[in-house]
């Protein structure tokens, strides 16, 4: 492992303490992956730059850590407009989206992560601002209320989801300039933002040790970038070179296998397998047995193990497949 001469740890830069903005491209070139939805917002936002207009209203979906924020940066820095950046669930009442809204300049980027927490009754307000550009306030109550609209100034609204079938339906089709979905990563992809985000952080590492790492990241850079720097700390207390035995420990520590499962993916496996006789079982019961939330077996457990065909989820419950008896070193028997 090498660190930068001279580097000062009783005075870090404002850098070193935010790694992952650190790490977040700055730059077009540096976004790796996504082909598609980058060849889209090339042709939406350059169309708009010659017509000198504000670019549509944009919705990026898709499993956290795969870069929805870092693209609204990114169309930020494209425009030269100042992002404004908030959150469902910080806007909990009319008067705070009025805000917001009323406090925005002519060609900023509203970013609203998370969007599908909104208040229903705060969706209803957004919809003008988004189609009209106008505001719509209500003064008063009772048979004396009376609406005052105010103009708005010409701005992009940037939203992202996790969730974006509990947008509703009106919310959704204001997105005019499009609604992308991000994609997992390939594992050559995830190699490439690693010895990237290495080079950023003053690490030497070689292709197959970047390779490594990719392989266990769960086709999430995010993911990637948090063993990256679990494994370089291991190194430096270790004072040992990162190397392929180095990942090797860290993740070993860390509980994270060859497949990137951790301990909770493997104890799922290892229930349905050993108390349930690999399955079919119903999620309520699954999730009694792991002493674990329904909702946390299916969004975060779940997908995973399904993308990798390590488990099934069937009509009548949860089944490890042939390949998780394998991967978990138990012998599958075809008529269980």
């Amino acid at each position: 492992m090498s660190i930068a001469n001279g580097e000062n740890l009783n005075n870090p830069k404002k850098d070193d303490l935010f790694l992952d903005n650190a790490l977040r491209p700055s730059e077009w070139n540096e976004y790796v992956g996504q082909k598609q939805i980058k060849d889209n917002l090339h042709i939406l936002l350059t169309a708009a730059k010659e017509r000198k207009h504000q670019p549509e209203h944009i919705l990026f979906y898709g499993p956290p850590g795969l870069g929805k924020t870092t693209l609204a940066h990114l169309i930020s820095k494209e425009i030269g407009g100042q992002m404004k950046v908030t959150s469902g669930p910080a806007i909990e009442k009319v008067g705070d989206l009025a805000s917001i809204l009323t406090n925005l300049s002519s060609g900023d980027i509203l970013f609203i992560d998370e969007i599908h927490r909104l208040n229903k009754t705060i969706e209803e307000i957004l919809y003008p601002a988004m189609e009209s550009g106008t505001l719509d306030i209500i003064i008063g109550k009772g048979p004396s209320a009376r609406t005052i609209q105010l103009e708005l100034p010409p701005f992009t609204l940037i939203s992202a989801t996790t969730r974006i079938a509990m947008l509703s339906s009106p919310l959704r089709s204001r997105f005019s300039g499009g609604t992308f979905r991000l994609e997992f990563y390939k594992d050559e992809e995830i190699a490439e933002i690693i010895k990237r985000s290495a080079n950023i952080l003053n690490i030497e590492l070689d292709n197959k040790t970047s390779l490594q790492i990719a392989k266990r990241s769960r086709f999430t850079p995010r993911t990637a970038n948090f063993l990256l720097k679990r494994c370089r700390d291991f190194a430096q207390v270790n004072k040992e070179n990162l190397n392929k035995e180095v990942v090797d420990k860290t993740l070993l520590l860390l509980g994270i296998d060859e497949l990137g499962l951790n301990d909770s993916d493997r104890k799922l496996l290892t229930t349905i397998i050993e108390k349930f006789n690999g399955g079919p079982v119903g999620l309520n019961t699954l999730a009694a047995s792991l002493s674990e939330e329904q909702a946390t077996i299916e969004e975060v457990n779940e997908p995973y193990l399904i993308q990798l065909g390590l488990l099934d989820r069937t009509p009548r419950g949860r089944i490890v497949t042939e390949k998780g008896y394998e991967h978990l070193g138990f012998e599958y028997a075809e008529n269980k």
